[in-house]
């Protein structure tokens, strides 16, 4: 495992196959798919910035790398992906083997540039703050003071713009400095950006161009018009603070019988729009506060008829939520105009109820938006995520934006597609395959926004078929991958990184144990969880449960080592052997099962599994679980009802939620107040250890988990006993260690393993 950590230390890339199946045959009896997961701006200290543009192959137009073949006599380089002869540029005179470019070090093949003179054009960060007003005092109450914090850590020179909504949309003009004014737009009515722009008096001193698209301050628009609506964050602050503190509920009546008329999907395209005439191409984003379902427009997602309950699973199942369709297709619309302009939706979703976002998913997820789910705008999930957003402190997250990921590989290598946030700019070429999972059809990606944790998975195919000829020589064994990122990095300046990796392909019968030798479990679980859920999503009447114990019975029978029909002689390699126990997790995660979460959670649930790197995304899988006694030091536990007893605290990290679990006679003693007294300082020392370490993972955790509380025996230990393996039920006639059961019918991570020895060894 530890090499395969390093590796992404250095380059932020994790492949399921390290040696990789070198035909298209024996890839497809891998089962997992050949793939990576790169987390394309990770912080890395190590790597070197170049202050100059890369050297691009004249054919492939790949950069420059540690495997290029160089010629220091004839200055002359060999391109590793198309073996094109490349002359080097004068400037490049100098070099030999003595004295060679960072970008030739062996240790350098992940690597930055910041060519000079790409920051003048370029805007300073926008947020267009979209603030929903249907909510009850307190509610609105607990937003207005998070969003003031907010607006204190914002850079000086961003530019802030705020939309309220109810039943209208308010577009607030911060600029006008003597009294709030704000244009108002109907709820029920789509608004044209041509619409947009004449209402909001955008020609009144410079007239409008006969032709040409409005694009900001170059194209056709005053620098003064913008900066009515999107003002400096220095400028604004009293302007946006005064209209956030005489901000009121919406003033519609609502009856009793009724939900409030909120009209979501109008104000985020009158967002879209606005930012679309004023700063095409910046790092704009949209910050979208929501607190309930949308009933207007259309992106509603529910009659106003309280009747009328919010659309469930089974009623997705059915085809039975009557404005899903409509709903989905009008943001797959708003998606296509985001990436278009460069611009990210940020999702900060705060209610009991539902908001809408399964139908969001696709504008959040393709233009790379952050997404916070929480119960009330009072909550620390929320009120700690959105503080994170802006702190600039060792655990910021380093937001940067207009990324454009490209990819090149060896010919014989195919890709896909992408699972994550990000939208195809489909440019086809040869690279493309025809199988398309994700994001595909394209070599080329657009990430509208991308911070340090951004991790995207990409599937390849391998298209090289079986060969009858004489071996082949040993020297051409060799898969090479480039990834390139083009994107404005925090400081404002444009940059590029650039990651070439190379891997070893085997094939033929002796290779099943090199193939072992280079399977890395734990990114291979990740990219069956992204893979499920995306057929879940696309793919109707798929069984998820099925799919996944297909896919592990044959992983088994062909890498795990036992005679014919003789299940106890079945063992699997260490490389294997946690690979069953994250598919029996994964089977019964929230990616898997639906049933008691509502379409919202799901969708939030897969947006950040799709995220989030490798080591985050084998936590929501398979949480981790510390235990803490008098006898021990903190140790890992199994993830087993067994690990309870009354005198242990345990620490369940499931990534959404941190749980501090007492045992029934720590609880007593918590209870009696023994921490309090001085005699008992070693009991004190024990019930703050857990905390301590909850606060860590807090700390550098986006979005901030829920934080739970709980006692053996209590309501709130159901946060603990729905993630642990049941191998003690109600059924069971152990007495119990801990005594304690668990009330289900699933079977058990040792029954799991039964059944799977049989199937494997048939």
């Amino acid at each position: 495992m530890a090499e395969f950590l390093d590796l992404e230390a250095q380059d932020g890339v994790r492949m399921a196959w390290n040696v990789v199946p070198g035909t298209k045959q024996e890839a497809s009896n891998c089962v997992v798919p050949v793939s990576a997961i790169y987390t394309p701006i990770k912080a890395s200290p190590n790597m070197p910035v170049m202050p100059y543009a890369p050297l691009r192959c004249r054919t492939c137009r790949s950069i420059l790398n540690p495997f290029s073949i160089v010629d220091f006599a004839a200055k002359i380089w060999i391109c590793p992906f198309c073996f094109q002869r490349n002359h080097f540029p004068p400037h490049y005179a100098s070099i030999n083997d003595e004295n060679m470019v960072a970008e030739l070090y062996p240790q350098y093949t992940t690597i930055e540039y910041e060519p000079p003179g790409e920051i003048s054009s370029l805007l300073p960060p926008v947020f267009m703050f979209v603030v929903d007003t249907c909510v009850i005092e307190e509610e609105l109450g607990f937003l207005k003071s998070a969003l003031s914090q907010a607006i204190d850590l914002l850079p000086d020179n961003s530019l802030v713009g705020l939309i309220t909504f109810g039943t209208l949309v308010h577009v607030h003009e911060l600029g006008f400095g003597q009294i709030p004014k704000a244009y108002v737009f109907k709820g029920t009515k789509d608004v044209s950006k041509d619409q947009l722009l004449e209402q909001m008096s955008f020609f009144v001193k410079k007239p409008k161009p006969p032709t040409g698209v409005i694009a900001g301050a170059r194209d056709g628009l005053s620098s003064d018009t913008i900066a009515r609506f999107l003002l400096p964050a220095s400028e604004c602050e009293f302007a946006l603070n005064s209209v956030l503190e005489e901000l009121q509920k919406d003033p519609w009546p609502v009856a009793a019988d009724q939900r409030a008329t909120r009209c979501t999907s109008t104000a985020l395209s009158v967002a879209a729009s606005l930012l679309g005439a004023c700063v095409p191409g910046s790092g704009a984003r949209i910050m979208a506060f929501i607190g309930g379902p949308p009933t207007e427009g259309p992106g509603a997602i529910v009659s106003k008829d309280l009747s009328e309950p919010i659309r469930s699973h089974k009623d997705l199942d059915k085809d039975s939520a009557p404005h899903y369709h409509k709903a989905v297709k009008f943001y797959e619309g708003l998606s296509k105009q985001l990436v278009h302009q460069g611009h990210v939706l940020d999702l900060f979703a705060c209610a009991l109820d539902q908001v809408g976002l399964a139908e969001l998913k696709v504008a959040v997820e393709r233009t790379g938006g952050l997404v916070v789910l929480a119960e009330s705008f009072g909550h620390s999930v929320f009120k700690d995520s959105l503080r994170r957003v802006f702190q600039s402190d060792d655990y910021d997250l380093g937001l940067s934006s207009n990324g454009i990921f490209e990819i090149n590989c060896s010919k014989d290598i195919k890709v896909q597609g992408v699972i994550g946030p990000c939208a195809s700019l489909e440019k086809k070429g040869p690279l493309c395959s025809d199988t398309v999972v994700g994001q595909g059809n394209s070599s080329a990606w657009k990430l509208c926004g991308l911070d340090k944790a951004t991790s995207l998975c990409l599937i390849f195919e391998i298209a090289k078929k079986e060969t009858t000829d004489a071996p082949v020589q040993p020297a051409s064994n060799q898969f090479y991958f480039q990834f390139v990122t083009y994107y404005q990095h925090t400081s404002g300046q444009m940059r590029l990184r650039v990651t070439t990796l190379s891997r070893r392909w085997v094939a033929g019968p002796g290779s099943i144990q090199e193939l072992i030798a280079g399977f890395d479990q734990e990114a291979a679980a990740v990219v069956m969880a992204r893979v499920v859920s995306f057929k879940m999503e696309i793919e109707a009447e798929f069984d998820p449960i099925r799919w996944l114990d297909k896919s592990l019975i044959h992983i088994c029978s062909r890498f795990g080592d036992y005679q014919k029909e003789s299940p106890s002689s079945f063992s699997l390699s260490p490389r294997f052997s946690i690979f069953p126990q994250f598919i029996f997790n994964l089977r019964r995660s929230q990616f898997v099962q639906v049933f008691n979460n509502s379409p919202d959670e799901t969708a939030y649930f897969r947006m950040i599994l799709n995220r989030e790197s490798v080591a985050n995304s084998v936590v929501m899988i398979q949480p981790s679980l510390i235990s803490y006694s008098f006898h021990s030091g903190p140790e890992p536990a199994l993830l087993d009802v067994s690990a309870i007893a009354a005198d242990r605290i345990l620490l369940l990290d499931s990534y959404f939620t941190v749980v501090i679990f007492h045992g029934a006679t720590i609880a007593q003693w918590r209870k009696a107040e023994y921490h309090n007294q001085p005699e008992h300082q070693a009991f004190s020392q024990l019930l703050q250890a857990p905390r301590d370490d909850a606060d860590l993972i807090m700390k550098e955790r986006f979005p901030v988990p829920r934080l739970v509380v709980c006692d053996q025996h209590g309501s709130q230990a159901r946060f603990l006993l729905a993630r642990l393996n049941p191998s003690a039920t109600y059924n069971s006639d152990a007495p119990l260690p801990g005594g304690d059961i668990i009330f289900t019918d699933d079977v058990s991570f040792e029954v799991f393993l039964d059944h799977l020895q049989r199937l494997a060894v048939q």
